[in-house]
């Protein structure tokens, strides 16, 4: 979208923002799964939990 001057605030802007929790949620997750199993199987790599 844009960005609008805010009509009601003379310094004021006005925009809409979006995200998607889900999207970043289940990323999260693979990564986090990704990270336990190189942990379990590959010690030497160091990573921490």
């Amino acid at each position: 979208g844009r960005i609008r001057k805010d009509l009601a605030q003379e310094r004021g802007l006005a925009l809409f923002v979006v995200s998607d929790n889900l999207r970043k949620g289940a990323a999260t997750n693979a990564v986090q799964i990704a990270e336990l199993l190189l942990r379990d199987h590959e010690p030497s790599l160091g990573l921490k939990h």
